[in-house]
């Protein structure tokens, strides 16, 4: 469902102000003014560009899973059998011959 951005300008021909909000409403059923949250006066509906994008479904999914995880993060209670423990492990030879840091 779209945003449909409404401002109320309490001071009337003052033009203060009183606050800017939006209303998630079906399509083609915004009124032109709804009520003010803040002081109760009528709003009147702002036009807007509309919110089009063209990046592709997967960063779509990307950008939901990153909002998602900061309000609701994976916990992990046990590791998955048969993985390697977290850190920096390798198992090439070779990187025994580095230096290590202290």
């Amino acid at each position: 469902m779209p945003l449909y951005a409404y401002r109320c300008v309490a001071g009337g021909s003052a033009g203060l102000i009183c606050a800017d909000f939006e209303v998630q409403l079906a399509m083609g059923s915004a009124p032109s003014s709804l009520p003010c949250p803040a002081c109760g006066a009528p709003a009147r509906r702002r036009f807007t560009a509309p919110n089009l994008s063209r990046a592709s479904s997967t960063a779509y999914r990307l950008i939901e899973s990153t909002q998602r995880s900061a309000s609701e993060p994976a916990v992990v209670r046990s590791p998955v059998p048969g993985t390697r423990p977290a850190g920096n492990m390798t198992t090439n030879p070779l990187h025994r011959k580095l230096p290590r840091p202290d």
